[in-house]
């Protein structure tokens, strides 16, 4: 009952983690990774760990090509929509000073201005308004982080699922 309970809270943890912009999949995974080690006995298997492992490759490349995809939706070039995904992920690293929300915030503004300075570096006739090319690439990492968090709710249901009924 005890390790079900760390389970919890672990896979708890690692979803309040994920809209930040940090690792949570991960350590939602390396959680479950831990109770089948411990655990054997403990309902996650092989599958379990396999089904919530291709989850989590799925979540992180919709990460990486939502932005991307909506930078290009809203009129953007090919270089906006690197310039969002890097962004994104340059300013969820350094994120911003500001406690618990900074990562979450930088993450925004990184895709954002990632995507308008690289369509402002597209010669004019070629180019996309740069501020709405900016705002997909906003809207987009809004979506992205939406999703990744509805991932990680079905990756602790499957997991925190297998350890209860094998249990």
């Amino acid at each position: 009952m005890a390790t079900l309970f760390l389970l919890g809270a672990a896979l708890a943890g690692g979803l309040v983690l994920i809209p930040f912009g940090l690792p949570g999949l991960w350590v939602m995974l390396g959680a479950a990774l831990l109770h089948w080690v411990l655990v054997p006995t403990g309902g996650i298997g092989l599958w379990t760990m396999a089904g919530a492992g291709v989850l989590v490759v799925v979540a992180e490349v919709l990460e990486v090509t939502i932005s991307a995809r909506y930078t290009r939706k809203y009129g953007g070039s090919r270089r906006a929509s690197w310039g969002a995904v890097i962004g994104g992920l340059v300013g969820a690293v350094v994120g911003i000073p500001v406690p618990v929300v900074g990562s979450l915030i930088g993450a925004f503004a990184g895709a954002f201005l990632g995507a308008l300075v690289a369509e402002l570096s597209v010669a004019r006739g070629e180019r996309g308004a740069p501020v709405r090319v900016a705002t997909g690439a906003l809207v987009g990492r809004v979506v992205a982080a939406a999703a990744k968090v509805g991932i990680g709710v079905v990756v602790a249901v499957l997991v925190m699922a297998a350890a209860v009924v094998g249990s």
